[in-house]
């Protein structure tokens, strides 16, 4: 008789155990950290491989970086296979695209802008329709350099080196269809970066290529990679070819507005980057 009555009251207190604990899941979590999910660790984004197929398969997220990185940000250029001023202009391909412009440069290469001439050569996609993006009137296209103008003074049409000949201005196999926002801002960010190097007298492999998608006749982006001599630049990344507040038809090149494309960077990244290569150099 005394058993069962010590029986029933283990079997009451553990009921109201039970209950009372079931309503309080913080305390079982405590009580057995081995139930409780674990948070599981972000993913990382995986490097964008430094083949042009994989960079021409990205696609630009409205409001990502004007920018991606390439090869965690490491040329692929060899410094020891050039000897001297040189730029050595990739062909057009079968659709008259540009396709890469590689230079080694040094001071002698810098120039100004003043005094250029007028451009009129019409790359592929060249479709520069005025338009009004938040009351401004912008012309959403350039003809973009791959090789900045002012780097290329003192250069031949055939790229040799050869002083007292202006920058290469009009030349088709340097010049592809950008966005302004690309070609004003974006760009040069890294054209700061060989220019800044090349003052400070160092010596620059610098070579861009028009990142195309299958046919389309306006490039995707621009990849841009570049490392002086003694190895104090070193950079490789791929320029979106994009233009807030305007979305681009590649396969033509022609353009209308779209509210909702946005690019985070804007050019407060540009005086950034050329305060931070100044001190760099």
């Amino acid at each position: 008789m005394k058993t069962k009555k010590i029986r029933r009251t283990i079997l009451t207190i553990a009921i109201l155990a039970v209950g009372y604990l079931g309503g309080r899941n913080n305390v079982l979590q405590n009580v057995f950290p081995a139930t409780v999910a674990t948070e599981q660790p972000a993913k990382q984004t995986p490097p964008v491989s430094p083949d042009y197929q994989a960079i021409a398969d990205q696609d630009f997220k409205s409001g990502a970086a004007a920018y991606l990185p390439i090869n965690n940000e490491q040329s692929q250029l060899t410094a020891t296979d050039w000897q001297g001023e040189k730029i050595v202009y990739g062909q057009l391909d079968q659709l008259n695209r540009t396709t890469s412009v590689t230079a080694y440069l040094s001071k002698r290469n810098l120039g100004k802008s003043e005094g250029r001439t007028r451009q009129i050569w019409n790359p592929t996609g060249w479709h520069n329709q005025p338009l009004i993006v938040n009351g401004r009137r912008i012309t959403p296209q350039n003809r973009g350099h791959l090789i900045a103008y002012t780097l290329t003074f003192n250069f031949d049409q055939n790229g040799n080196f050869q002083a007292g000949q202006p920058g290469s201005l009009d030349n088709p196999l340097n010049l592809a269809t950008q966005s302004a926002y690309s070609n004003q801002k974006t760009m040069q960010i890294f054209e700061e970066k060989v220019r800044t190097a090349l003052e400070a007298n160092k010596k620059v492999i610098y070579k861009v290529t028009t990142v195309f998608r299958g046919n389309e006749l306006m490039p995707r982006g621009y990849w841009v990679q570049a490392i002086s001599t003694d190895g104090t630049l070193n950079f490789n990344d791929y320029v979106w070819n994009v233009e807030p507040g305007v979305a681009f038809d590649y396969m033509t090149g022609r353009s209308h507005l779209d509210a909702s494309m946005q690019v985070k960077d804007g050019q407060n990244i540009v005086d950034r980057t050329k305060q931070q290569v100044k001190q760099l150099f």
